[in-house]
């Protein structure tokens, strides 16, 4: 069994990644690993509180890691330690999938400049914080969700079709093609 990890940090937007989460383990039968630059617990945009699983020095040492997600959140800097992890994963293919906020760590790593993909934060709102623009704008899509070979970005806003997309990856649901339609249908029709 594979593991997909998450990194949390404070005020990240749990409600975006709660539904690929669900279906990862309880269908795909992954194990999912938080991880976090340290063991204090974070509390989210929601204000529940998560206590990180690993390190992310320590998950740099998991051997089956299949890919690693990262929710939105306030713009942020970047640890040494974060950068090193997704290079690792983008040098051995693995999924990387970030969402509203979350591609500014692939940014900052450098992961998008050779990748097209989406965000949630626009070069207006990166102007108004007076922040470094993590983001190489020649590379950016306005679509909801864009998926460049083993990377997936995804607008905020779009957390469902980020799921699937995810699934579709993951292929979690592969030969069940029918569950896969009445789940989407049961979204939908709420």
């Amino acid at each position: 069994m594979g593991k997909i990890i998450c990194f949390i940090s404070k005020d990240f937007a749990d409600f975006e990644i709660t539904l690929a989460l669900h279906k990862i383990k309880n269908v795909g039968k992954k194990e999912i690993v938080s991880i976090g630059y340290n063991y204090e617990p974070v509390t989210s945009e929601s204000g529940l509180h998560y206590k990180p699983n690993l390190t992310v020095y320590e998950a740099m040492e998991l051997e089956d890691i299949e890919g690693l997600i990262i929710p939105g959140g306030p713009i942020r800097s970047q640890r040494k330690e974060l950068t090193e992890l997704i290079i690792k994963l983008d040098q051995e293919e693995k999924m990387l999938a970030a969402i509203c906020n979350g591609p500014q760590y692939l940014g900052v790593s450098g992961i998008l400049n050779r990748r097209n993909f989406t965000t949630s934060c626009s070069i207006e709102r990166i102007n108004k914080l007076g922040v470094e623009d993590p983001f190489p704008r020649e590379n950016y899509m306005d679509k909801r969700v864009v998926r460049d070979e083993h990377v997936i970005t995804a607008k905020g806003r779009a957390f469902v079709d980020f799921s699937f997309e995810i699934f579709d990856y993951l292929d979690i649901y592969k030969g069940a093609d029918q569950e896969k339609e009445q789940l989407l249908k049961d979204i939908m029709d709420r």
